[in-house]
This record gives C-alpha cells, structure tokens and sequence, in this order.
C-alpha cells in the first residue's frame, strides 16, 4: 500500500514539474516575442523616418516662402528626434553607433536653429543652402543603406534577438547581416562628418475625424466570415477567425484573419455596413507577368466594385513587383486629398494584396467648394521660379492646422526631381511642397 501510495505521489510531482517546466518555457518565449517585436518596430520606423527625412529636406529646398519653410524645418527636426529614439530601443549599445547619432543631432541642431529666427528678416544663406542640399543627399544614401538592412531583415525572416546575442558575446566571426549593414551605415556617416567640419550643421490628413460616410446595416460575425472569405479570395472558410473590436474603437468593426500555409491575411471590415476598411495579403510574389497599367486596370476595377464613386488614379508606384495605386475623391474637377484610397496589386498574377479606406470613410463628406479667389496665372507667380510646371489641378487638401482649403495643385521639374506644389486659391499663400520619389508621373492633365 506504502508502494503505490509513493508512487502517486512520485508521479504527481513529475507532473507538476513538468506543468512548472513548461509554464516557465511559455512565459520565457513571451519575454523573448514581446522584445523581438519591439525591436523590429523601432527597425522599420527608423527606416520609415529616414525616408520621410530625406523627402522632407528635398522638399526644403524647393520652398520659396518663409510660411512654408519654417514649419517644414521643425517638421525635419522633429522627424531627427523621432529616429533618435528609434536608434535608442535597438540593441545597438555595444555597437559604436555614435557617429550616426550625431548626425541626427546636427541635422535637428540645424534645422530647430534656422527655423526659430525670422526668414523674412534673415533667410537663408548660400552657404546654408549648400549645407541643406549635402544634408539631403547624405540622408538618402543613408535611407537606401538602411533599406537594403530592412529587405534582408525581411527576405531572410532575421531576428534582433541574434543580433543582441552577437553583440553581447562579441563573436567577431559570426556573420550577422543586420551587425554589418549598419557598421556600413556608421562607417558611411563617419566620412560625412569629416566633411562637414566647416558646414553650420555643426552650431494626406493630419485631424481625426469621426467615420462619417458609412452606410448600410449592421452586420454579424457570420456575415464578416463570409465577407472575408470573399475579399481573401479564399475556398475554405476554416482557415478564417473573425474578432470584434472592444470598448473604446474609433469605430467598431471585425477584424477577420486568414492562415494558410504561405498566405496570410489581415482583414479590418466595418460592423455597420460591412465595408473593408484595410486588407493586408502577405504570399511570396513571384516575377512580374504583368505591367503597371494592367495592375492599374485591376485596382480599378476593385474600387469600382465597392461603389466608391468619382475616384480618380493620381499616382502609381512599383515596388518588388508590386504596384501600388493611390485614388483621390474627384468633386467637380477638384480632388479631394483626405478622401483617399490605397490599392496593392501582385504584378504576377494580378491578385489584390493590399487595400486601405480609412481616409476615405473617415473624411469623405458632401462639400460646396468655393471659388478660387486668385487665378491660376496669380498662383504660378508664387512658386519657386526655378521649377518647371508640367501639370496642373485644382485640389482640396488639409493645411498644417489640419483645415481643408481650397489650391492650385502644380506638378513641376527642379534639376532632376519632380515635385507637387499647392498654393492657396484664396490668398495665394504657399501651402505645401512635396517631392515625389519612384512616382509613375504622366504630364497630360491641364485645368
């Protein structure tokens, strides 16, 4: 009796030891996910910082108004604080990373300085000019090395937690991708900051609006399946799960997920009315089998079928055979920026990887334009008089206060970038100045 009376309770404490032991591997593989993630967060906004850096000094240096470009400068030192911060949650802190960091510094010191003193009474000088277009070339080849770190990062599914193993253990004979692109980053930035010595670097919709163009009756979890089911393109139902949105969603919607094998999908679709508000797609693409127009036809085709009504193609991008479509609500002749949808199309077969509504449903609303005070000869006369106008519309957009004015759209040529230029129909004043980059650009359309 005293045998088996010991055996049970021998057995029961293997198995509590075992439910300890693996309670315990659970809670130590969330620890090492959650840090992953934030890695990989922190990565890809410095990524996406550094892109919206450069393209906001190119644009600078278009500017021909105080108006513009002082805001435009605070705009990139607070762009240069945000990567900061992204430098700081990498595991980066055995990696001599210093000379990057001071570059940002410089950048933001620059830039917070120039903006603060008044441009009308003292703008910028050439030898400031000079130290912007350095800056904005030098942002670039530091954009492209860190885009080549992110496509390995995501070709070959990489973990930061390898990194931080690497750097903690100081293996100088493991080969780490991520350790090597970004020692090419510092050594890059180093060269730059030996030619600075004597440069002065050394001293559509920004409101949240309320969703006010859904329409249509609620829908259920069963009605979202079958929708998704529809949107993936999918055959077997079993492969989606659907989650309804808690307390406190700035609009309560299903959130439909898609698992199978290489494909997955991610699905935000409204509970009332069932409209699709993002869809994400992820599958290898393979070659491209067909051409941006052809992408184009098929990203048209979907808006139409969704009933979104006088929407027009305004820009068109290709990125690893992926095309990517941007549409603008068209009132009257006038576009309409906050009322904007985003298409993704596989350019191997034609398939819909990618769509987003948000704007759209967030902002769209029946609007009486005004008419233009200013004539469009007036306008032209207060953009930079080096930049070659190739096109030109008549656009809403939201200004920096986050209101909707009424502009004169221009697209123009300075060197060899192109950039878009909004001046106010009501007062002429300089709105906005944007550059374009890997834009599919057709000069056709006129007033």
């Amino acid at each position: 009796m005293i045998r088996w009376i010991s055996i049970v309770v021998l057995s029961i404490g293997i198995v509590g030891t075992g439910v300890w032991g693996y309670q315990e591997h659970q809670e130590k593989n969330a620890v090492l996910i959650q840090a992953e993630n934030t890695y990989q967060r922190a990565f890809h906004e410095l990524s996406y910082h550094m892109d919206l850096l450069h393209d906001k000094i190119g644009s600078s240096l278009a500017m021909n108004s105080k108006d513009s470009l002082s805001p435009q400068l605070v705009e990139i030192w607070r762009l240069t604080s945000e990567a900061h911060s992204n430098v700081g949650q990498l595991p980066l802190g055995l990696l001599p990373f210093n000379k990057t960091e001071e570059l940002l510094s410089d950048i933001g010191d620059f830039t917070y300085q120039t903006a603060v003193r008044d441009l009308e009474e003292k703008p910028l000088s050439k030898k400031e000019i000079k130290s912007l277009e350095s800056l904005y070339k030098q942002s670039g080849e530091i954009k492209d090395e860190l885009r080549d770190v992110q496509h390995f990062v995501l070709d070959e599914n990489l973990r930061w937690m390898d990194v931080q193993l690497a750097l903690s253990t100081q293996d100088e004979q493991m080969d780490n991708t991520i350790i090597d692109g970004f020692e090419t980053v510092e050594k890059q930035v180093k060269g730059y900051s030996e030619s600075n010595l004597d440069s002065t670097i050394l001293g559509a919709s920004s409101k949240e609006h309320e969703f006010k163009n859904l329409r249509g009756k609620k829908i259920n979890e069963k009605q979202a399946l079958e929708q998704g089911q529809a949107l993936f393109n999918v055959k077997n139902k079993q492969d989606l799960t659907a989650t309804k949105s808690g307390d406190g969603a700035d609009v309560p919607l299903y959130s439909v997920s898609y698992n199978n094998g290489d494909k997955n999908g991610y699905l935000d679709i409204t509970e009332k009315g069932g409209h699709p508000l993002t869809l994400l797609v992820d599958r290898p693409v393979k070659d491209r089998k067909i051409s941006l127009h052809e992408g184009l036809q098929k990203a048209e085709k979907y808006v139409k079928d969704f009933d979104f009504e006088d929407m027009v193609i305004f820009q068109s991008n290709e990125y690893d055979d992926i095309g990517v479509y941007s549409f603008l609500h068209n009132k009257d002749g006038t576009r309409v920026y906050s009322d904007a949808i985003e298409v993704k199309v596989a350019l191997d077969n034609g398939d819909i990887l990618g769509f987003t509504a948000r704007n759209y449903f967030m902002n769209h609303k029946d609007r009486d334009l005004p008419k233009p005070k200013i004539t469009d000869k007036e306008a032209k006369e207060k953009v930079n008089e080096d930049v070659e106008i190739k096109e030109e519309h008549l656009a809403v957009i939201d200004n920096d206060l986050g209101d909707e004015v009424l502009t004169y759209e221009y697209l123009g040529v300075l060197g060899d970038q192109t950039y878009r230029i909004f001046i106010n129909a009501m007062n002429g004043k300089e709105e906005k100045v944007e550059k374009l980059s890997g834009t599919e650009v057709n000069f056709t359309n006129k007033f």
